[in-house]
């Protein structure tokens, strides 16, 4: 561990061990399941129940003692063949290990913990219910039923007893099932880091090397003063001999000048070459030991793919009993090494996506057999490192997803209309899985999201900076395959210029580069864009996005960065490329709140500071840009809004009503700019000045309540007009957005033309 273990408390130690223990005893049991008499599987089971009852001995805590006492008996009981567990028994032995965790976190229910006890300590009584009979699972920790497993009503097990987190609300994966859940909720600024003896035995050496090697640099600072010495010498030479030829003095006396001149001259020369040789030589060295230094630390940082797999298993089982399937479960790749932050975020889109294959992708038993399929299903989660990244799969081979069905949900819920439906490749109609709220299930289930699509998966993969896609076959199966950085502290970017200054941009959100022939550029409506391919892509100046002012020259070529998904491409334009580096991530300090389309900052070679761009807030600032209708053009820049008109902001999370706003306002002559949300809202009034804000208050990001107060604790923004235009029409929620600071509150579902243009000339008057 990074941190000494005196540190620890003595309950903090036994909660470490009851963590360790307990994947230990959750895997065991699942394998139980394929060999009940399996002498390894129970050795390793009695060892561990033995372990964390010493433990809990140790730490004063007698129910931990019984619970694993009772536990232990039964494996010793199996070991020695007066006791065959079965799939009943060993559902109540995971509630055991469910109970151990909870007792770690002063969590356990004293009265369901004792029930459980007693039902452990005479589990070898316990009557198989049949509802509960169950195919065997598979040795690498499968699950498979006949029948989903509903306890009688003589059911012994106490329904106090908390269940597996497999059978909660799916709304609370992201804590994900398992024994690691416990130990998962420490402050990440505050969790200790695992490293191996082996790998701090190299980190020890490679410093030992650095240490080496910077003294190398005082013995070459002397050689390049003895340097230094020599040229003075050389100097004062040089000037005697121009004193000597000016001053009419003897030729012969001038020839020993310069013969005495050209060998120090030499000398000079041979030594600097050596040292620059020397040179050479220790930045070839120091280069490489950098590089093995900067390795070793980033592999200090990696743990096992097998880390956050642990809880899996045990949910699967679970479920997939649950929901009456047969599922063979295969985990690849255990050892694949991922950095530990990533491994940290990727539980819980990993959970959603294996609860989402059982509930969704696998068929019944039945449903299979008339298939023709095999009546287990098959499942593989694997992990691999692959041209530089991460690659994680999620493969089923059940029914598939119905791409017609998908056609007709996708039109049905107002997203394309049927024409543009019907043109829709594979792949772009698999990218509608992953919009907020989209789902092709009508009930909503507890199991894989109350109605939670796939989103969720989508956002949390591009905080990494990584890419998620689908690909499916009907009836035969879906595979999500996940594409992530193998490190977030250090990134792959393109540096470019904008204004004159370096920005990095990270490779994984770039589509592709390329030098724009100017010709190539169209107008359509007053928008700019080329066409790469079948599709449009608009163009926007970099510095116009950023706010700074200035841009390169333009020739006949522009340098453009194709940025965002296929869906949804924009064409920065920047001064010029720098070219590709690895930057080391560094936070911007907290204190500084968001930056508007920056992530984070970077040192470059000759440590200049460089920004990192955040490509999806660049892409809303794009949006915004084109939706106000404000874009510089490429070819001549336009002329900026009339100085007379004045300005209005439009802040509503919907494209209907801002477009509807905008063109009402701007029918009468004022200047509008819209916003897409609170967030964007706040970004924009603190770069620009507006006479009027309008804004909605249901908005992701940030409410209008929300946003309102902040302008109004603003110093500058504090006397601004500010009219709430809502759908809600009671009376507390025009008295609350009142309190927050608003002038005006508006509702949508009453307000036509002269309603709202009445309100405006209420708050600032006329356009000009």
């Amino acid at each position: 561990m990074s941190d000494d273990l005196g540190d620890f408390s003595m309950l903090e130690l036994f909660r470490l061990e009851v963590d360790n223990q307990a994947a230990i005893l959750s895997d065991g049991l699942l394998a139980l399941e394929q060999d009940a008499q399996s002498a390894q599987h129970l050795e390793a089971l009695m060892r561990a129940a033995h372990s964390i009852k010493g433990a809990a001995r140790m730490v004063d805590l007698d129910a931990g003692v019984q619970l694993a006492h009772a536990m232990e008996d039964c494996f010793v009981a199996a070991q020695q063949g007066e006791l065959q567990l079965a799939p009943h028994q060993i559902d109540l032995l995971l509630k055991g290990v469910d109970q151990l965790i909870a007792i770690s976190t002063e969590q356990a229910d004293a009265e369901a913990l004792s029930t459980l006890t007693q039902q452990i300590e005479t589990i070898e009584q316990l009557e198989p219910a049949a509802e509960m009979t169950t195919a065997p699972a598979t040795a690498d920790s499968g699950a498979g039923v006949e029948a989903p497993p509903q306890p009688p009503a003589d059911d012994p097990v106490d329904p106090d007893v908390p269940v597996d987190a497999a059978t909660q609300d799916s709304e609370a994966v992201d804590a994900g099932p398992g024994p690691a859940a416990a130990t998962r909720s420490t402050p990440a600024n505050e969790a200790g880091v695992r490293v191996s003896s082996e790998s701090l035995n190299r980190l020890v050496g490679l410093a030992g090397e650095v240490q080496v090697e910077s003294r190398w640099l005082h013995p070459f600072s002397e050689a390049l003063l003895q340097i230094k010495h020599r040229q003075a010498e050389l100097i004062g030479l040089l000037d005697r001999l121009n004193e000597n030829l000016h001053s009419g003095g003897s030729i012969e006396y001038s020839r020993t000048l310069a013969s005495e001149i050209q060998t120090k001259a030499n000398r000079c020369r041979h030594q600097l070459t050596d040292r620059l040789v020397e040179l050479d030589s220790y930045d070839r060295r120091m280069h490489s030991l950098g590089n093995r230094l900067h390795q070793e630390v980033i592999t200090s940082r990696m743990r096992p793919f097998s880390d956050v797999t642990r809880g899996f298993p045990r949910m699967i089982r679970d479920v997939a009993r649950q929901l009456g399937k047969q599922v063979d479960f295969r985990i690849e790749g255990l050892s694949t090494q991922v950095d530990r932050d990533i491994l940290d975020c990727i539980e819980a889109p990993l959970n959603h996506l294996l609860r989402n294959a059982l509930d969704h992708g696998i068929e019944t038993v039945e449903e299979r057999r008339q298939a023709g399929k095999p009546e287990q299903a098959s499942l593989r989660l694997s992990a691999m490192h692959s041209a530089g990244m991460l690659c994680i799969q999620v493969e089923d081979d059940g029914r598939g997803i119905d791409l017609e069905k998908l056609r007709s949900s996708i039109v049905s819920k107002g997203m394309v209309n049927e024409n543009m439906a019907a043109e829709l490749n594979e792949t772009e109609l698999l990218e509608f899985l992953f919009l907020p709220g989209f789902s092709t299930r009508d009930e909503v289930t507890e199991i894989s999201g109350r109605g939670v699509g796939l989103d969720v998966v989508h956002s949390t993969v591009q905080q990494m900076r990584g890419v998620v896609r689908a690909t499916s076959s009907k009836g035969a199966g879906t595979r999500f395959h996940l594409q992530l950085p193998l490190t977030l502290s250090v990134i792959r970017a393109l540096l470019v210029e904008i204004c004159g200054e370096p920005y990095a941009i990270p490779l994984a959100r770039i589509d592709r580069t390329l030098r724009l022939d100017t010709s190539q550029v169209e107008s359509l409506e007053g928008r700019q864009y080329f066409t790469l391919g079948s599709q449009h892509v608009g163009l926007v100046f970099a510095s116009q996005v950023l706010g700074c002012n200035g841009s390169a020259e333009r020739g006949d070529f522009l340098p453009v960065v194709v940025l965002g998904e296929r869906l949804h491409l924009s064409g920065l334009v920047v001064d010029r490329f720098l070219g590709e580096r690895n930057l080391v991530v560094h936070t911007i300090d907290p204190r500084m709140g968001k930056i508007q389309d920056i992530s984070a900052a970077s040192l470059l070679e000759n440590g200049d500071p460089c920004l990192i761009i955040d490509v999806d807030d660049m892409l809303r600032s794009i949006d915004i840009l084109i939706a106000g209708g404000r874009l510089n053009r490429i070819q001549d820049k336009q002329d900026g809004p009339d100085v007379h008109s004045k300005r209005i902001l439009v802040v509503d999370d919907s494209i209907t009503v801002r477009e509807v706003e905008r063109n009402m306002l701007v029918s009468r002559g004022y200047h509008v700019d819209v916003a897409v949300d609170g967030m964007d809202g706040w970004n924009a009034v603190r770069t620009e000045d507006y006479d009027l804000v309008i804004s909605d208050i249901d908005m992701p990001r940030m409410n209008g309540f929300e946003f309102v107060r902040l302008m109004r604790q603003d110093e500058r923004l504090g006397k601004t007009p500010v009219m709430i235009v809502s759908y809600k029409d009671r009376e507390e929620d025009r008295q609350r957005g009142l309190e927050a600071g608003a002038d005006y509150y508006l509702t949508k579902g009453s307000f036509h033309d002269e309603t709202l243009i009445d309100a405006v000339l209420d708050l600032i008057g006329a356009a000009e």
